[in-house]
């Protein structure tokens, strides 16, 4: 009710707010007061199909080769492999991750490591290694090089692409773009990212920071139908929320009303 006497609606929020992570925790917080007071779930208040499971990658650090080629051994099951690359001896290091887990679906994740000239160099061997996407090669504010260089590899945008208006600046420079709900601000810009991107030809990755069961549960409903899925943030934590979302075999599951939404 204060929020309502306020006038702080998910419309306005996003007038009031700048996107962020602070945004984004209002948001949520929104829908899940919304979905609860008309007791109903969020997926239905957003109008979109029930949702379900979704295979999620599992993130596999920076690390020298040994080391990483345990932790792929030790993660081979999984069927989705993230890899963290970004410095000198990427090759060597991807070279170790594929021979711990052969079968596995492996994307990497430069963090802004590479030049156009180093993506074109290593694409072939990337290609050779089946490696389904690179996640942001070069730094943001170079994505002109991209549409300079032939991508044999999907590139996907995660820092530079945040929420709507950055959008157009993307086109003819990258072939995915990587939805973060802390960078889009919240669930409802998220959703009209991941539309406004479908319309414009794009795939869609949805992803996350850091966070635990409760930050990525609104985020399950904008990866329904994404071509890759990275919401891991709980794996990787040592204590998280309770009840947590259910990770099984089939992925990360929409959460329970009592989580979220």
């Amino acid at each position: 009710e204060a929020l309502e006497t306020q006038g702080l609606t998910r419309a306005t929020l996003r007038e009031r707010m700048h996107a962020g992570a602070a945004r984004n925790a209002v948001d949520c917080a929104l829908w899940d007061l919304e979905a609860k007071a008309a007791g109903i779930e969020a997926w239905r208040l957003a109008g979109l199909p029930k949702p379900g499971p979704c295979i999620t990658a599992y993130t596999l650090s920076l690390a020298d080769p040994d080391h990483m080629r345990r932790k792929a051994a030790e993660n081979a099951f999984r069927p989705l492999l993230k890899i963290k690359l970004g410095g000198e001896g990427d090759m060597a290091r991807l070279e170790a991750v594929r021979e711990g887990a052969p079968k596995a679906k492996i994307i990497v994740d430069a963090n802004e490591g590479w030049s156009a000239a180093e993506y074109a160099e290593l694409a072939p061997a990337l290609q050779r290694l089946g490696v389904a996407m690179v996640e942001q090669p070069l730094p943001a504010g170079k994505d002109d090089d991209l549409a300079e260089v032939e991508r044999l590899v999907p590139v996907c945008a995660d820092e530079s692409c945040h929420d709507l208006p950055t959008l157009p600046a993307l086109k003819g420079k990258y072939d995915m773009i990587n939805i973060k709900l802390d960078k889009t601000g919240g669930l409802t810009e998220a959703l009209s990212l991941r539309d406004a991107a479908r319309a414009e030809g794009y795939q869609v990755m949805v992803g996350c920071m850091m966070g635990s069961s409760l930050a990525m549960a609104p985020a399950v409903l904008a990866a329904q139908g994404a071509e890759v899925v990275d919401l891991d943030g709980p794996l990787l934590l040592a204590e998280d929320r309770d009840p947590p979302l259910f990770y099984d075999a089939e992925g990360v599951h929409p959460s329970t009303p009592a989580l979220w939404g």
